[in-house]
């Protein structure tokens, strides 16, 4: 079992749901984002005074999948995030040792579904 985390841009979370929709992948957790990597940000004028934005509104995905779905699910990502651009976001991948389902208790991979 995996848990894929990514960072993508927000306008671009309808095409990477409809793509990872197409690969067989609906569970999924979004969250509201700050972040900066390579794009270091930009400058802004309010009221005259110039201010640097540097943390950058991003969405966090978070998607516990099956050994069999890792590969699936990150070619959804990328399928539906990638722009060319810099700040495209990031996907990690990490080991999920045990997923447990509250309502019936199953754990390990009949967890996740």
């Amino acid at each position: 079992m995996k848990l894929i985390i990514a960072y993508i841009q927000p306008h671009k979370l309808s095409d990477v749901k409809r793509s990872l929709f197409k690969s067989d992948i609906t569970k999924m957790s979004v969250t509201n984002s700050l972040g900066c990597g390579q794009q270091m940000g930009y400058h802004e004028s309010y009221r005259g005074v110039d201010i640097e934005v540097n943390l950058l509104k991003k969405l966090r995905l978070e998607i516990a999948v099956n050994d069999d779905f890792v590969e699936r699910a990150v070619a959804g990502i990328i399928k539906g995030a990638k722009t060319g651009q810099i700040g495209d976001g990031k996907i990690f991948i990490l080991d999920l040792p045990d997923c447990i389902r509250i309502r019936t208790e199953e754990s390990g991979q009949e967890a996740i579904g």
